[in-house]
């Protein structure tokens, strides 16, 4: 097979979902169908494939984001099991950065929740091309039609059903081919079965031409064959719509659906089918893009074997000490033993192994070419979202981003003895996830450990027990704040002193103003160029800047949605001093901060509660009195459904509360939302 005919037939997909929709149940019979694995393991007997880690194993979630390579249909799948829960969207977010198609997986009950509409973002940030499986249709109150409402109303997506369920709940036995107009029946629950193709139930013949008629409507707009046959009246080849709606779905304009029950083993051939036919290979999306390093130029590479080498790291892994490096190439071929430039840094790495991957097991491999998701050991320096590529045609990608910690908690080592191998292991970890940090906090000398939820935390303790044999004591939750200004002004200082007898001058004048929120931290240099500013000055100046936005004037906490300008320096005759002009633009910036009215940011998070009837008014009640503000109530699934924003400091321990009120017939999903005004909190 010729190289350009093998990337045809590469598929580098991802599985992601709201936590408990059933992505990994999914994705064991994606294993199993495919010949990959000989035994289903499922998630809650804690024996699924790719749920390799004690933690995942033990809880029944998805923590980390594990890859494999699988056989369909004479084609080779590349593909990345996901976590559900907020905590971990990180391992979402650089997982979809170097996929080329995603299998979005709705629960049929639930519908869209708050992380399928989190990972429905992430995947328009990248413009990834996705399908989606509506599951659990065997379940008491699975809606169909329900789902592909909230789909278009929630996420502004444009669905397109390729498959009508055939009953429901517990009389859910298999779905309607739309494009061959044909049933497919699953009997019983025996994993080895084949659909039974059938004819469409009698009943169900007027929904079935309804919902034909809107499949090739869609496809019409892709194919000008297909919208003259179907103006005309004409039989459209089923391979002609397949096509069409390919198009459609490599360009986002829209996204096939399937439906099934991962548990009950209905409807995984199928979608493994609808990977194949509709997701994209490397070949059918344009070239990679990214800049020359040092210039704005910017530069592509197309997946070719022949093209320089081009590759991003997506994913740091320690392994008993071992660092692992997951990369996907995207041009080029990378061997074991070639020396790689690091674009970030400007040094060369040595590859020393490469690895193809399945979960926590791997297979020694030489080489790996354009599509390929490997691991490579070897690279010390590299962290991720850095480009690896040929140092003779060096091309800088765009990185990944991360985000910022939202709870943080103080620990300590159990003994002195412990302290250097709790740093050591904390170090390692932040090494992984870019999400998560560790500081010593100068003033009290206690390790802080910052990351996006309790369960986040509580996985690092787990894991520094696990895998690194350090015990630690946790202090309690705190919030991670955030400080910004809510007006302009300015301000400017003079730093003189005498050292060594001889005179240090340094002036600068700084302007800050407030940005949106959500803006960060811009950093501008207008300082008129008659007479011109020396660059050495100039840099000096505005790296103090940057380090005195670490830290505001209401309690000590890096600034956001600020805007800084160094608008002036004075110079004198005699030479410079950098260091004065680094100091008095720091402390400009702080007098500047001052005048402009600082305020105290804290995290927000959107909250959903599903609740029977009869307990709403409790919980409704709890929320305001946590300063809650209720945004929505409906309904979901029988239950009503409370939508909230409420303060982070307010919801520690609400886990617990909201079953008390509800006699444990409540459930609900946090995430992060906003940094927003402290309303009503004293400054911690």
């Amino acid at each position: 097979m010729t190289t350009m005919a093998k990337l045809q037939h590469i598929r580098n997909i991802g599985v992601v979902a709201h936590i408990d929709a059933g992505k990994t149940t999914v994705t064991e019979r994606f294993l199993y169908y495919s010949g990959r694995i000989h035994k289903i393991g499922e998630v809650h007997d804690g024996a699924a494939q790719m749920d390799w880690m004690p933690e995942e194993q033990e809880r029944g979630i998805t923590i980390t984001a594990a890859a494999t390579v699988l056989p369909w249909q004479g084609h080779e799948l590349h593909l990345i099991d996901t976590p559900g829960h907020v905590d971990f969207t990180i391992e979402v977010e650089r997982s979809l950065r170097v996929l080329d198609g995603v299998v979005v997986v709705f629960c049929g009950v639930a519908g869209v929740e708050p992380q399928s509409e989190t990972v429905w973002m992430q995947a328009d940030k990248f413009h990834v091309p996705r399908i989606a499986f509506i599951n659990k249709l065997d379940r008491v109150g699975a809606d169909f039609e329900l789902v592909l409402r909230e789909m278009r109303e929630r996420l502004g997506a444009r669905p397109v059903p390729l498959q009508l369920p055939i009953g429901a709940e517990d009389g859910f036995v298999g779905v309607v081919d739309l494009i061959h107009e044909k049933a497919l029946l699953w009997r019983a629950r025996d994993e080895d079965q084949a659909p039974e193709e059938a004819e469409v139930p009698a009943e169900l013949v007027p929904a079935v031409a309804e919902a034909r008629e809107r499949l090739v409507e869609a496809a019409a707009d892709f194919d000008e064959v297909v919208a003259e046959s179907y103006v005309e009246g004409r039989p459209i080849a089923p391979e002609r719509l397949r096509q069409a709606l390919r198009r459609g779905c490599i360009t986002n304009a829209l996204v096939p659906v399937l439906c099934g029950a991962a548990l009950r083993n209905r409807g995984i051939q199928p979608l493994l089918d609808a990977v194949v036919q509709y997701l994209p290979s490397p070949l059918d999306l344009p070239p990679v893009l990214g800049v020359r390093p040092g210039s704005e130029e910017v530069v592509q590479r197309a997946a070719e074997n022949k093209a320089p080498l081009s590759a991003l790291a997506f994913k740091v892994q320690m392994e008993q000490g071992r660092k692992s490096v997951y990369l996907r190439v995207y041009s080029g071929t990378l061997r074991t033993g070639d020396d790689v430039l690091n674009v970030r840094l400007g040094k060369k790495e040595k590859v020393a192994r490469l690895f193809q991957l399945h979960a926590n097991r791997r297979e020694r491999i030489e080489e790996a070419g354009p599509g390929s998701i490997v691991a490579a050991m070897g690279l010390k320096l590299t962290a991720t979202g850095d480009t690896l590529c040929d140092a003779q045609q060096p091309i800088l990608l765009e990185r990944i981003d991360t985000y910022e910690p939202v709870i943080s908690r103080a620990i300590e080592a159990r003994t002195l003895a412990e302290k250097e191998r709790l740093d050591f292991a904390l170090a390692k970890l932040a090494d992984e996830d870019p999400t998560f940090h560790a500081a010593e906090e100068p003033e009290t000398g206690q390790t802080l450990i910052s990351g996006m939820g309790e369960l986040h935390l509580d996985i690092i303790v787990d894991r520094l027990v696990r895998e690194y044999n350090v015990e630690a004591r946790l202090g309690k939750p705190q919030v991670v704040y955030r400080e910004t200004v809510q007006r302009l002004a300015e301000a400017e200082h003079t730093f003189e002193r005498r050292v060594d007898e001889a005179p240090v001058f340094g002036q600068a004048r700084v302007r800050v103003e407030p940005l949106p929120r959500g803006s960060g931290v811009t950093f501008a240099n207008a300082v008129p160029t008659d007479p011109p500013l020396p660059a050495a000055v100039a840099a000096a100046a505005m790296d103090g800047l940057r380090d005195a936005s670490a830290a505001g004037v209401a309690g000590g906490y890096p600034l956001v949605d600020v805007r800084v300008t160094l608008v002036g320096a004075q110079l004198r005759e005699s030479s410079p001093h950098e260091m004065a002009y680094r100091v008095a633009a720091a402390e400009a910036f702080r007098r500047a901060c001052q005048q402009a009215a600082p305020l105290l940011l804290e995290p927000v998070m959107a909250v959903e509660v599903i609740v029977p009837e009869e307990f709403m008014g409790e919980v409704i009640g709890d929320l305001n009195s946590r300063g809650g503000q209720i945004e929505d109530l409906g309904f979901r699934g029988g239950k009503r459904l409370v939508r909230a924003q409420v303060p982070m400091r307010r919801m520690f321990g609400y886990s617990t509360d909201v079953r008390s009120l509800t006699q444990g017939r409540a459930s609900f999903n946090m995430r992060f939302a906003r940094f927003d005004a402290a309303r009503g909190a004293a400054a911690p």
